[in-house]
């Protein structure tokens, strides 16, 4: 299973080497690419090991996807419409979860080959839909004067903001990043600049971007996410076929949570969300060890069932803090000159610890000798 994080570990890293030379729209069309190539060798595989470099090259995509979509959306859209933006595209990535849950799901009551190679397979229906539609987007203002192509980037910005050229805020946009890229000119880019002491506070604010991708992960979401059949047999004692079910509900609650931010983060901000949404997920996984600390007893089957609410209330929480505001956050926070390269390494950050957490959370279920360990780690957490 973690292997497919490792390739898109690999991807955002060269995103982070490679990405500004090829356009946000190229670098998503190579990231379609390398994920329509890699479901093919999946969905074809007879080994484990075509299996495991299918996985490693469909997660390269992925990791070049995410690592340039939330810069991509960042440098086409108006600032009070940014977070609206970004937030909803994780959004429908929580939804496209749920829905690929409940499709395994279904697919579980089939026999054969099949059951697993049609779900891999369908994932180059979509990977190819977004290769059509990248041909009706426009590339960003910014690379554009970055390659020397002022009066195209112009020309974007007038189309999208549905205004003409001499429009006072198109006018203000084009300097600002013309300054932008003059100053990026004056001196060869250098990598170390990332984490410079400088009057923008490029290092701080790397580093605030990164924070927040990996108390993303560390707030234990996949632990649901990728376990949650494994969790609730395991630690809750359901049946499997109900722990199926529930699960792709828990999972459905985060995409809920989501449209919090989707419709209100312009006018929230980020910080607060992400400081009440991370109360609210500390508290749900205390209440979740407290409930599950009575396994064992008279009263187990009442507490663990009823663990299930708690389990919600924390993916409820989450959709609406750290699952999509993070990603927001860590674009919009970088200074221009470097927020391809600063969010390409936010985000590689972010996959790092995905695997990390892929890895152990297994072995931390299987070895904890009270069911309740796990879930007060993930509280501590928060």
């Amino acid at each position: 299973v973690s292997i497919y994080n490792i390739g898109c570990l690999l991807g955002c890293a060269l995103n982070f080497f490679y990405g500004a030379r090829f356009g946000r729209r190229q670098a998503i069309w190579i990231a379609m690419g390398c994920i329509i190539v890699g479901a093919i060798l999946q969905t074809a595989a007879f080994s484990v090991a075509q299996l495991m470099i299918g996985r490693i090259i469909t997660g390269m995509g992925v990791g070049i996807d995410t690592s340039t979509v939330p810069t991509y959306q960042a440098e086409l859209c108006k600032a009070d419409r940014r977070g609206r933006l970004v937030t909803t595209e994780v959004l429908f990535t929580g939804l496209g979860v749920t829905i690929a849950y409940f499709f395994d799901y279904g697919m579980s009551f089939v026999d054969g080959p099949i059951a697993w190679r049609l779900p891999i397979a369908c994932q180059t229906i979509f990977a190819f839909v977004i290769i059509i539609l990248i041909f009706g987007l426009p590339e960003t203002p910014r690379w554009l004067i970055q390659q020397g192509r002022v009066d195209e980037a112009v020309e974007v910005m007038s189309k999208v903001f549905n205004a003409p050229n001499t429009d006072p805020f198109i006018v203000v946009e084009k300097e600002a990043i013309l300054n932008a890229v003059a100053i990026e000119s004056s001196a060869p880019f250098m990598w170390s600049k990332l984490f410079h002491r400088d009057p923008l506070q490029t290092g701080w604010r790397v580093f605030l971007a990164c924070l927040v991708l990996f108390m993303n992960q560390w707030a234990g979401i996949n632990v649901i996410v990728f376990y949650a059949p494994t969790v609730l047999e395991t630690n809750v004692g359901l049946a499997r076929n109900t722990a199926l079910v529930v699960g792709g509900c828990i999972n459905l609650a985060f995409v809920v949570g989501s449209l919090v931010p989707a419709l209100g983060s312009d006018k929230w901000g980020r910080k607060k969300p992400m400081m009440f949404g991370a109360f609210g997920m500390g508290l749900s996984m205390m209440i979740v060890a407290i409930l599950l600390s009575f396994n064992g007893t008279a009263k187990a089957h009442i507490t663990s069932r009823a663990s299930i609410a708690f389990f919600i209330t924390f993916m409820l929480c989450f959709g609406a803090s750290l699952n999509a505001i993070p990603w927001c956050y860590s674009a919009e926070i970088l200074p221009l000159r470097v927020r391809a390269q600063g969010t390409s390494l936010a985000v590689m950050n972010n996959w790092l610890w995905v695997f990390v957490i892929i890895m152990v959370t297994p072995i931390m279920i299987a070895n904890d000798n009270d069911d309740d360990d796990s879930y007060l780690r993930l509280a501590g957490c928060q």
